[in-house]
């Protein structure tokens, strides 16, 4: 047995739960494998604060990934490309992931290349800004790619 304020040594458990118990503490076993059993005298209320106090503080300096979504058609003007364009590079210099996506409706589905094409272009001119996490992909109605923001 272990433990603050307390003699170091064998104890049958009789003897360690009393010790304990005149300490106002709790008994833990460390460990159950060693020969004798090891166990420690603690303050169980405080040792379950001090843990939920680190967990709250590493929770604190986790960093979220934000991403936000741009959506187009495959037969985009270049004045609304541009507009788009120019909240793409908003939400990266904030350090948000980008999620770009070209959205085919109906027939427009036979413009695959162009969607692409429209794709690449936008990952061409936000290169200073974010680099491209993933290729552009056609995922059924829909053709992805990921931008992410560089490090500085």
């Amino acid at each position: 047995m272990v433990g603050e304020n307390i003699d170091t040594g064998i104890f049958s458990l009789e003897e360690a739960l009393k010790i304990a118990e005149e300490q106002e503490m709790t008994l833990v076993e460390i460990s159950p494998n060693a020969n004798p059993p090891v166990c420690k005298v603690i303050d169980f209320q405080k040792f379950i604060f001090e843990q939920k106090k680190k967990q709250k503080e590493l929770k604190s300096k986790q960093q979220k990934v934000v991403i936000k979504e741009i959506r187009f058609g495959p037969n985009i003007d270049e004045h609304d490309f541009n507009f788009k364009l120019d909240h793409a590079k908003k939400f990266l210099e904030a350090g948000a992931k980008v999620k770009v996506f070209v959205f085919f409706r109906g027939r427009t589905i036979v413009y695959k290349d162009q969607g692409k094409i429209k794709l690449l272009e936008f990952a061409q001119a936000l290169e200073e800004l974010g680099k491209v996490e993933q290729m552009p992909k056609l995922e059924g109605k829909r053709m992805t790619m990921f931008l992410a923001p560089l490090k500085k």
